[in-house]
């Protein structure tokens, strides 16, 4: 259990927060980060129950315990901490979907107040598209839940749509902006520094990052890529680099974290993130915030954040020579470069700061706690 600094046990509302261990390489992760580490931890007691895979170093065996017995594991810890509220960090795929649902029913039995977070995955009408059974039991799930956040308006939309009567509201993830930090890398050397920081899996789109690359070179386009991360692509990625014989154009280098992390912002012009699909990518804000040019593709959140030609690039998914398209584009055409540099940090600082997130979710726990007593 993590009970952030400066609370008081007798004062502040107890939230406990369900997700990974925050040293976990992951988008969840990062944003469990952010609420403890935000003025959000000033206003509620703030505790961690650690779900998950991510972070651990277990057996077969021991997972396989830890999730049958987590629920009751769960249950203990509200009865010990008395939590007024529990968030519950989850995405719509089918470990996670299952796996939470306990957690749902082990809050909502000791009566407390459930914020059920959705970081990305499938749409709720695609989620079992082949059996209305189990499409009613998602739609009693989202309206059993006190109150459901979504990061994009594409997926209030498609909830709305599926489930009206649950309460629905869109909190997107946010980043630290810092004041006075340069802005990216702005351009400034002859070779475009294009990378991508992330878990290393094929629906990023890296391995269409590493073809538009490939097609640059053979037109005496001079691009450097740095792929940071770690995951199960990273042997496809490694093969995909060879076969096209990029080693000196592309460069693994492992999984960053805090100054290494913004060390590779300031010397990179482009986040390349052609994703298959995506909740809010925490690259692309963290990027964003550095003056990092994204390219990227139209989907999940994005588009709230990126506007084409605005902030960054769209490209399609799935399509490599559009990749190669926007990465040549910015490469010869440096003032483009250094004004969407600028808009994209503007963009972040003025909509989707720590502060912002800290108010929305001051908000929302305040409300759900003049809505009702927990027991």
């Amino acid at each position: 259990m993590m009970v952030a600094e400066g609370t008081s046990a007798r004062q502040a509302p107890a939230v406990l927060l369900l997700g990974p261990a925050r040293a976990a390489p992951s988008g969840v992760a990062t944003h469990l980060n952010q609420l403890f580490g935000c003025a959000l931890a000033e206003r509620f007691q703030l505790s961690q129950f650690q779900v998950g895979s991510e972070g651990r170093t277990e057996t077969r065996g021991g997972a396989v315990l830890r999730l049958l017995f987590s629920p009751l594991a769960l249950m203990v810890h509200l009865v010990r901490l008395r939590p007024r509220i529990v968030h519950i960090n989850t995405s719509l795929d089918f470990k996670g979907y299952w796996r939470d649902l306990a957690y749902l029913g082990v809050s909502k039995g000791l009566g407390r107040r459930v914020v059920y977070q959705i970081h990305g995955g499938a749409l709720p009408e695609e989620f079992f598209a082949r059996s209305a059974l189990l499409r009613t039991l998602l739609r009693r799930v989202l309206m059993g839940a006190d109150v459901v956040v979504l990061l994009a308006e594409r997926e209030m939309s498609a909830y709305r749509s599926f489930a009206p009567r649950a309460r629905l509201v869109r909190i997107a993830n946010c980043v630290r902006v810092d004041e006075g930090e340069p802005v990216g890398h702005a351009g400034s050397a002859p070779t475009l520094s294009v990378a991508y920081l992330g878990r290393l899996t094929a629906s990023k789109g890296i391995l269409e990052t590493i073809e538009a690359v490939g097609i640059l070179r053979d037109r005496g386009t001079e691009v450097r890529l740095t792929i940071a991360g770690s995951g199960e692509a990273a042997d496809l990625i490694r093969r995909s680099v060879a076969a096209r014989n990029l080693q000196d154009q592309v460069q693994l280098v492992g999984e960053l974290f805090g100054e290494a992390k913004r060390q590779l912002w300031q010397r990179t012009d482009v986040l390349a993130l052609p994703s298959y699909h995506e909740g809010l990518p925490y690259a692309l804000l963290e990027a964003m915030a550095a003056g990092v040019v994204p390219v990227a593709s139209p989907v999940g959140a994005i588009p709230d954040v990126m506007q084409d030609r605005v902030h960054g690039l769209s490209v399609p998914a799935r399509d490599p020579h559009s990749v190669a398209r926007a990465l040549g584009e910015l490469a010869a055409d440096r003032e483009l470069l250094r004004r969407l540099a600028r808009a994209a940090r503007e963009r972040i600082a003025s909509g989707y700061s720590l502060t912002q997130l800290a108010e929305q979710f001051t908000q929302l726990y305040e409300s759900l706690l003049v809505s009702g007593s927990a027991r």
